[in-house]
């Protein structure tokens, strides 16, 4: 038998998690939550795109609770409900659920969380006996243990750059592109996501994780932001227009300065529409990847692009490998001690783990 898991929350990153858990053969999927009431009573394959599974959508969180269940894959969107979804998390690692999440960015790199969010969740940790373990894609393993692996093959190193390159029209999420990226705002405001506290909490924790993996020491990290307008409105299926003259592209860079200059960098350059800011750098294919680029010797370039079963475009694809790295650290993170994981310290490979064997 295998690890005995539900899926919470039924979105971006929750549909591929469902296929995942199912695939995996060490996992057994024995509850999925969901919070829209349409979806309650569906089949959680229909809801993922695969064939019927036997276990329905519930919205009574007492599922998670039950004493069989292992682990629980916690992918709720907290940017809209922080104080409820930590409130959630909590619940359930003191009933003894182990959780792995992409949802709270302070996780991602245990020995900077604020003292009083590590204090609360060492107590439910503690009291429940179990982990969590926090990643996704970007915040997540191609700004992490990607980096690291290819750092480790080359030598002589002065930049290790994690890129986003994506059209976020094919982001299945409108109020974050709206209101959480900005596109669409007027120039003069600056959103929500390119705050520097926002980038600090989101893409800090990933400088941080990268500095304790090569043993460097992180003198600050810095944060830089340009704007790009749109030159004409443009309709996005799903989205409505975003107008002319509004915020329609985004370039910005979390730094990590070691030895005075930025060593490690998180860069991101996003669009609502492909034809503005053409002299900022455009995707390999596609309308979206994410890339490292090591100076070094050698120079190295890695760049992914993933597509997932049911999901639109690169968007769809990087929330697939996001589902598939916390889903498959599962059966690591039930044998981990207590408390909050650092990813240096989860298996990133679980090779075999998402086929199913007779």
């Amino acid at each position: 038998m295998g690890k005995k898991v539900v899926v919470w929350g039924t979105g971006n990153v929750g549909r591929p998690a469902i296929r995942s858990v199912v695939a995996n053969k060490d996992l057994d999927l024995v509850g999925v939550l969901v919070q829209n009431p349409d979806k309650v009573g569906k089949d959680a394959g229909d809801l993922a795109g695969i064939e019927t599974t036997g276990i329905t959508a519930s919205d009574d969180i007492s599922i998670a609770l039950e004493s069989n269940v292992d682990a629980v894959v916690y992918t709720v969107n907290a940017d809209f409900r922080p104080m409820e979804s930590l409130d959630e998390a909590e619940q359930l690692l003191r009933s003894g659920k182990n959780v792995v999440t992409p949802s709270f960015y302070p996780l991602y790199h245990p020995p900077s969380m604020p003292d009083d969010l590590a204090d609360r969740f060492a107590s439910a940790c503690a009291e429940g006996n179990a982990s969590i373990f926090a990643s996704g894609i970007d915040p997540g393993w191609t700004c992490d243990i990607l980096p690291l692996l290819l750092a480790g093959v080359s030598a002589d190193i002065t930049e290790i750059r994690s890129r986003e390159l994506m059209n976020y029209a094919l982001y299945d999420q409108p109020d974050a592109v709206r209101n959480l990226v900005g596109f669409g705002m007027p120039m003069d405001q600056t959103p929500p996501m390119v705050l520097d506290f926002s980038m600090q909490m989101v893409w800090g924790p990933e400088i941080r994780i990268l500095a304790d993996g090569l043993g460097v020491e992180l003198e600050e990290i810095r944060t830089h932001v340009e704007k790009r307008a749109l030159e004409k409105t443009v309709t996005v299926e799903g989205m409505g227009d975003f107008d002319e003259g509004t915020i329609g592209a985004l370039r910005f860079e979390i730094q990590g300065i070691v030895n005075g200059k930025p060593m490690l960098v998180m860069e991101h350059v996003t669009r609502i529409d492909d034809d503005c800011a053409p002299d900022w750098p455009y995707p390999s294919s596609g309308q979206g990847v994410h890339q490292v680029e090591i100076t070094g010797k050698p120079n190295l370039s890695v760049t992914v692009h993933g597509e997932e079963h049911g999901e639109r475009g690169a968007a769809g694809g990087g929330n697939g490998t996001a589902a598939n790295r916390i889903v498959n650290a599962i059966p690591a993170v039930c044998e981990a001690p207590a408390g909050v994981l650092h990813p240096l310290d989860v298996t990133p490979l679980n090779i075999g783990a998402q086929f199913k064997y007779s």
